[in-house]
């Protein structure tokens, strides 16, 4: 009986058993198997640590360097000065701590109202009322208008000689206000701007978060007679913890870095002055002005550094209130 073909071996030659060392080689498609678990979730989050590193970690460590110097345009030679930038910046110059105390006091005017005017306005919206997607809509009008649209509207508003404002004040027997003279009347219009165009934003992610309690939380607090305040303050705010630190840190992160608003609502030249006495200049005016009008670009260099330090050390006790508050609820 003849072998079959593909098997039959060559005349005068003997069929050699297979060596130990073939066993222990892995297939090529077990190989490739293993290296695609092993390797392929680094390739996928891959491009994000490159976009990451070269638009955010190359930038701080840019300005890092920079602070270190007394690099200028003006300049042709770049010094090594050490920590003289953010010595100077701490102990001598009073502009800086005029902005830090502009930013911050703009920061609270409009945060605070904003958060918990969005919180109160996602409760009214997550009723059953008569037009809700009509009012839903409604308050994403401002976030897809633009910031410097805004910001001129306001500043008409809040014009001395023509503005609503003054026409209404002029209505009940007050006098005008000179909005952009002033520091709390520059503030307070500022922080209208701002809430204006970010109450809707954050009341949208208020809701999105509300839609997601059960209702029977609801039901069960209405059978044992809780009013809809109580249900908002012992259920909804609980709920909403997560969602309130977010919104939080974020809002902290836009006020801080506030910039387009107040640069519209100054008129004239020197828009980044923030008035004729800094009275409302914020940081990051200030940040532009000494590098763009003094070309110090080593000492704007510090200037975002403690503006980064600020946001980062502000956003982590913001946190910490945040869910220190949620907790005894």
């Amino acid at each position: 009986m003849s072998l079959p073909l593909d098997t039959a071996a060559p005349p005068g030659s003997a069929r050699r058993p297979p060596s130990p060392a073939a066993h222990r080689r892995p297939p090529v498609g077990r190989l490739l198997n293993r290296l695609d678990i092993r390797y392929t979730p680094y390739l996928f989050v891959l491009p994000f640590f490159v976009i990451f590193a070269i638009f955010g970690v190359y930038p701080i460590a840019y300005t890092f360097w920079i602070a270190m110097t007394d690099r200028s345009p003006l300049n042709s030679s770049i010094s090594f000065v050490g920590l003289d930038n953010f010595v100077e910046l701490l102990t001598d110059d009073p502009q800086f701590w005029n902005a830090v105390v502009n930013t911050f006091g703009m920061f609270l005017l409009s945060t605070v109202p904003q958060l918990l005017l969005a919180l109160l306005l996602a409760n009214a919206l997550n009723r059953r009322i008569r037009g809700q997607m009509f009012f839903r809509l409604a308050i994403a009008m401002p976030i897809i208008t633009s910031t410097a649209v805004v910001a001129l509207v306001f500043s008409m508003i809040y014009a001395r000689e023509f503005g609503l404002i003054n026409w209404l004040l002029d209505l009940v027997g007050l006098g005008p206000v000179d909005w952009r003279a002033g520091r709390f009347a520059s503030w307070f219009a500022i922080s209208t701007m701002v809430d204006w165009r970010w109450v809707g934003y954050n009341a949208l992610i208020y809701l999105a978060a509300m839609q997601s309690i059960s209702k029977d939380m609801y039901e069960a607090a209405e059978l044992d007679g809780a009013s809809r305040g109580r249900q908002f303050w012992s259920i909804t705010i609980p709920q909403l913890r997560p969602t309130i630190i977010f919104t939080l840190i974020i809002s902290t992160i836009g006020g801080l870095q506030l910039f387009t608003e107040p640069l519209m609502f100054t008129s004239g030249s020197g828009a980044l002055s923030g008035g004729t006495e800094g009275q409302f200049q914020t940081i990051t005016m200030y940040l532009l002005d000494v590098m763009n009008q003094r070309f110090r670009w080593g000492y704007a260099g510090a200037v975002a550094l403690m503006l980064f330090l600020l946001i980062a050390v502000f956003s982590f006790i913001n946190y910490l209130l945040a869910r220190r508050i949620s907790s005894d609820k």
